[in-house]
Parts: structure tokens; sequence; C-alpha cells
């Protein structure tokens, strides 16, 4: 069953790099990003894993916990750290789980309907699909996703501006127009009146009936 927007993230306990994690609990009151891939020692996912580490203040200063997950054990995940780190040049000290019986990429939906997974020999082209981003927010919720082939590295640039607009918006009657950085303006939802909007967020700049932006602070 597909894991979509809105659905309560699955739970689940998993070996990790940083002890036993229950990913609820281990959760706690922060926001969450899951980032899955098909093995360790590959090369697209190793720029990724060093993408991520370099980005750790940036996730802390979100109140924001990474977790990698990768359908090896947390052994080969041990040894693939080194290499991470020295390729991205900072610490990767986020918790990568060992996935190797595929529980959370099923319990994610990150495989297709139509997966064959043999039992020896096992290649990173066997898991492809594993390759999924997931926002989850404080109440453990799905909040966005994303999902890319094996050949395109992911953006954490693009990542990161999504978790910003995210939450922004959590809770709130506002919305993120394409191309939204912190600090632009802001999509007024339509669910307020232009009254109530200018009431909340003060001057309107209305470029349509049902298109009005306001500052945000």
């Amino acid at each position: 069953m597909a894991v979509r927007i809105n659905d309560v993230a699955p739970d689940f306990t998993a070996e990790s790099t940083a002890g036993t994690i229950k990913f609820h609990e281990w959760l706690g009151d922060s926001y969450g990003i899951i980032f899955s891939h098909p093995r360790d020692f590959t090369p697209v996912c190793t720029t990724e894993f060093g993408a991520v580490a370099q980005l750790a203040g940036e996730w802390a200063k979100r109140n924001t916990k990474v977790l990698g997950v990768s359908v090896d054990s947390v052994g080969d995940h041990q040894k693939w750290k080194r290499d991470i780190e020295a390729f991205g040049g900072a610490p990767a000290d986020f918790p990568i789980i060992d996935d190797s019986l595929l529980t959370v990429a099923k319990a994610y939906d990150m495989l297709p309907a139509d997966y064959y997974l043999p039992t020896e020999g096992r290649t990173p082209a066997h898991s492809a699909t594993v390759r999924t981003v997931y926002i989850i927010g404080p109440d453990k919720k799905v909040r966005l996703t994303m999902t890319y082939p094996m050949s395109v590295g992911r953006n954490f640039a693009e990542i990161l501006r999504a978790l910003d607009a995210v939450r922004a918006t959590d809770g709130v009657p506002l919305a993120a127009p394409a191309n939204w950085v912190p600090g632009q303006d802001m999509i007024v939802a339509l669910a307020l009146t232009d009254e109530q909007a200018r009431e909340r967020f003060g001057e309107l700049d209305v470029r349509l009936p049902y298109l009005r932006f306001a500052k945000v602070k």
C-alpha cells in the first residue's frame, strides 16, 4: 500500500550505525527526513550521503533529524562511512539503518509492484527504486515525498528548501509559490477573506483574485 502525504509514517525498529532505532520514539518532537539508497559503496549514493553530512548544521537549525536507509548491514555501513566522510569532508554522524530484509523499503512502498529480489547475488539494480525521500512532521505524518532514479543524484539544496517550505506552512494558512526561498513573500490561502488576511498578515499584494501574496516574518 502506498505511503501518501498526511499518512502516519510507518513505525519500525531497526539496527543502525547509532544503535537500535525505534523510529517514532527516535523522532520525538522533531521533523524527520528519511532518505534511502539501493546499496552501500555505490557512486551516486556516496556523493549524496556526503552532501547530507555537510549539512549537519542546517538540519540542526531546523529541528530536523536525518535517517539514512540502505539495504546492507550495519557492518557494511560503518565501513562505507569512511568513504562518505573522505569524499564529503564532514563526519557522517546521522544514523544509517540496516534494511537488508527490506522491511522499511516495503513498509514505505519504495519498491515497484513487480519487484523481484534474488536470495543471492543481489545488485543495486535489483533495489534501484529504493531511492526516495520522505519529510515527516513531529506528529509523525508524511509531509512530502520525492523519488529518484539511480542515475540522478538528489539536490539537497532543494530538499532543504522543501523542508523550509513545509515548516513555514505547517498549520498556517499559507503556501509557498514556485521557486520560493525563505524570506520571500508567500501565498495566502483562499480560506481567508482579504479582510481576514490583512488582519493576520498585513498588506497584501493581490496579483489575481485568487493569488494573494503577503510578507511573512
